[in-house]
């Protein structure tokens, strides 16, 4: 009988509304409360559809705009971790729906395939995903004036807990160094300055240049973190780069997350980006304590990803592709879009809300919507 009544509503409500129905409904339930709560679930979905004609837009707007204005300004730090900075509030969806192209605070949830999201080796595991720079390994310089040399002392701890060996420290200075020659002498490695290049200006700019080399690690990733997520660990960076994180065993691809809308996209494409966009905009909505329905912002994610590329909500992402010219030129910049339109004679069909109003005409919104067309007798 159960199964009668789900074919029946098969077409009426969505799948994702007739799974949950299947998983929570109790074993043992007449055909009557059963056919009951059918009746009030079409009920609720069909009052929850739009109208033709509503201005979702508009609703969409003001629902995220209004609880927008309650919200806290600042940034807070993450975890208890004063070097992991992480933006919120008001500045994270400005900077979500402007569309940049590089956050504020970059940053990725990384989950690990098992046993590590067990915590096994999870230090170890961290340090193989953090960039480590040169300077990290080194205890000391000595620099020698008179024989234009310098001395780089290494941190023997640092270099067993990263499994380094002096020889690949020599192999990357020796690799991005120029006219200086590079050798072993003990547990130190010596720099000497060839030729006419052995001023002490030169040296220090040598000093400057090998503290930034990259030894190891993912580039872009500056801290990680690895915190207790419930039952399983997560690595959480500062910094991104999804590519790389993806090549390592150990990563489960399926869950890892970046807040980097822009590489996202680059890496799993737009309709990867476009609910980053709905995640992200909700993750902070819901921090602040807030209650917007999704659906508004599903409409912005759809608005921004609608060409197959992401685009802010600016003057040279969406509202320079709008099809309208009064409509551009509503937004900033009116002068350059109405020149712009003249030089090559472009028409502008009013069919959207802003040109109607500038021009005093009903807004095809609504009852405004439908035209009346009638056959007028010869």
């Amino acid at each position: 009988m159960s199964e009668k009544i789900f074919a029946e509503y098969k077409d009426r409500l969505p799948n994702k509304i007739l799974e949950d129905l299947k998983n929570h409904l109790p074993p043992k339930i007449s055909a009557a409360n059963l056919k009951e709560i059918f009746r009030l679930v079409d009920g609720e979905y069909q009052q929850a559809q739009v109208d033709p004609g509503e201005s979702v837009g508009l609703v969409g707007a003001e629902s995220i705009g209004e609880p927008g204005t309650q919200m806290t300004l600042n940034t807070f730090h993450f975890a208890g971790v004063a070097e992991m900075n992480v933006t919120t509030g008001l500045p994270r969806i400005i900077e979500i729906l402007d569309g940049r192209k590089i956050p504020n605070t970059p940053m990725m949830e990384i989950y690990l395939k098992a046993p590590f999201s067990m915590g096994k080796d999870i230090k170890q595991i961290a340090q193989r995903i953090k960039e480590t720079k040169l300077m990290e390994v080194i205890s000391e310089f000595v620099i020698n004036i008179a024989e234009s040399t310098m001395e780089v002392r290494l941190n023997s701890e640092k270099m067993k807990a990263l499994q380094l060996t002096v020889g690949q420290v020599i192999k990357v200075i020796d690799k991005n160094t120029k006219n200086c020659s590079v050798k072993k002498d003990k547990e130190e490695i010596l720099l000497k300055m060839r030729g006419k290049h052995d001023t002490l200006n030169e040296i220090y700019k040598l000093k400057e240049k090998i503290k930034i080399l990259y030894i190891r690690g993912i580039k872009g990733i500056q801290q990680v973190l690895p915190v207790k997520k419930e039952n399983e660990f997560v690595i959480i960076t500062a910094g991104t780069n999804l590519n790389e994180v993806f090549q390592l065993d150990f990563v489960d691809t399926a869950r890892t997350i970046s807040n980097n809308i822009h590489e996202i996209e680059e890496v799993l494409g737009v309709e990867a980006a476009r609910q980053a966009i709905i995640n992200e905009v909700y993750k902070v909505i819901e921090n602040q304590g807030l209650n917007v329905d999704v659906r508004h912002i599903m409409l912005v994610a759809d608005l921004m990803s609608k060409t197959g590329t992401v685009r802010g909500i600016t003057r040279y992402g969406i509202v320079s592709g709008k099809s309208s010219v009064l409509a551009r030129a509503s937004f900033e910049t009116p002068i350059k879009h109405v020149i712009e339109a003249s030089l090559v004679g472009e028409t502008d069909q009013l069919t959207s809300v802003v040109e109607n109003v500038m021009l005093n005409q009903p807004v095809p919104v609504g009852t405004g919507l439908p035209g009346l067309v009638t056959r007028v007798k010869k």
